[in-house]
């Protein structure tokens, strides 16, 4: 079995290669791809793999985009850090939908099914379910968040955040420049609850809302976004990010 895997985390992307040699050890990993862009590149110069594990959030846009454009006729697991809400929906005609960090036993478990199931069938289905859940505006996001300040529990409106901000904990950073403990665990946990219209996660650390920006400057590496006083933060965006964050604040 030969597999592809596209996912921009390179310590997630080791760990579902260290999963595939414990659930399947006979399968070939092909090659590890970290963009949208990169896939295309990837699809146009090698033979098609017989299983995918793609992350659908990527560094420069979602990996829909690849499946949309291109003509794969080949299954595909996803895995991502979507709440259940969107895994219920996702998961009526895929082959699976995997939580990160993927546990061994229900990776096992999507690979059996692949094997199961006629792969000429499953991916128009697949993707007709996955799209349309995706570009569902009705989706709800979620507008408060409880917070932790000196033993006490806050409520934050989403409309006074101006970002999230990971170090040993998750922080919530208000546009007052207030800061309190969230009770998230990773940063991927909150990303899949914001809503992408108002949210932007500009690296690994940081993930923005649209109403703390102030300025945007064009740096060798990419973009540089300087945020609202009181907080005068200034934070690097890489060049394959800046795309997406320019269509990001431009919409």
């Amino acid at each position: 079995m030969n597999i592809l895997i596209i996912e921009d985390e390179p310590l997630v992307a080791q760990d579902l290669k260290n999963l595939i040699a414990k659930a399947e050890p006979e399968a070939k990993i092909l090659d590890t791809i970290t963009s949208v862009e990169a896939a295309r590149g990837w699809f146009d110069g090698n033979n098609l793999p017989d299983l995918i594990l793609s992350d659908i959030q990527l560094s420069d846009g979602i990996s829909f985009e690849i499946f949309e454009t291109l003509h794969i006729h080949c299954p595909i697991i996803f895995t991502t850090a979507y709440d259940e809400y969107a895994i219920r929906a996702f998961k009526l005609n895929s082959i699976d939908y995997l939580l990160k960090p993927v546990d061994e036993a229900e990776l096992r478990a999507a690979v059996a099914k692949y094997k199961s199931l006629s792969t000429e069938t499953i991916l128009g289905e697949q993707l007709k379910s996955l799209m349309s859940t995706w570009g569902n505006q009705s989706r709800k996001y979620k507008e408060r968040f409880l917070t932790v300040h000196r033993n006490t529990l806050i409520p934050v409106m989403q409309n006074e955040i101006a970002f999230f901000h990971k170090e040993e904990l998750i922080y919530l950073h208000t546009l007052n420049n207030e800061k309190y403990i969230t009770e998230h665990h990773t940063l991927d946990e909150i990303e899949s609850l914001l809503s992408p219209e108002v949210f932007f996660r500009v690296n690994r650390q940081y993930i923005i809302h649209i109403q703390s920006v102030a300025k945007i400057k064009t740096t060798h590496k990419g973009l540089t976004v300087q945020l609202k006083p009181p907080i005068n933060l200034e934070l690097d965006i890489s060049r394959e990010k800046a795309v997406a964050f320019k269509k990001w604040i431009g919409n």
